[in-house]
């Protein structure tokens, strides 16, 4: 057999390694944000839902390791905890999270991204909060949870949660850029 035919293989091993590792990581960071999100819930009582750290691991998977794994890991992690306890709450969760994760990684200056970030879960909320569950609500009752009065008092708590995650992600992600 040829060299050519061992590097060809090496490096398809090596990729499917690197394919693997990732999967573990993203597996590790959505189990994280699921965790943290459910051991630390702190009630908004107007909107039904809960201040929460689970953005930390959310950021860092954007800033870390891309868009597509801040996605997965925000729609992924933050769903599974609103199952327990909050499941009205998992559509809003895993479209806003994931699109928090998603701008999180997107390729421009880490602190821009992971400040958009919280600006999209923020307004994500804001928007599924004030509009989307109220027109819901009245159709389908599990989903009159909240009003446009009790979305604008969830914008503090919320901006708050937002700001404690982008700030934990780029530390963590530092911590880790600073280690290669």
């Amino acid at each position: 057999m040829s060299s050519k035919f061992y590097q060809k293989e090496i490096r398809k091993m090596t990729s499917q390694k690197s394919k693997f590792a990732q999967t573990a990581l993203i597996s590790a960071l959505a189990a994280l944000t699921a965790v943290t999100t459910i051991m630390v819930r702190v009630p908004i009582p107007a909107t039904n839902g809960y201040f929460n750290i689970g953005d930390v691991f959310i950021i860092l998977a954007g800033l870390w390791l891309g868009p597509k794994a801040g996605l997965i890991v925000g729609a992924v992690g933050s769903s599974v905890a609103d199952a327990v306890g909050f499941p009205v709450y998992i559509p809003a969760t895993f479209a806003v999270k994931g699109l928090e994760g998603l701008v999180a990684g997107l390729p421009i200056k880490k602190t821009v991204a992971a400040l958009l970030a919280a600006i999209v879960m923020v307004a994500g909320y804001y928007v599924f909060e004030a509009f989307i569950y109220p027109m819901l609500g009245n159709r389908i009752p599990m989903f009159a949870i909240t009003t446009p009065e009790a979305a604008l008092i969830a914008l503090l708590p919320n901006a708050v949660q937002g700001i404690a995650g982008a700030v934990g992600g780029l530390a963590l992600w530092h911590s880790i850029a600073n280690k290669k």
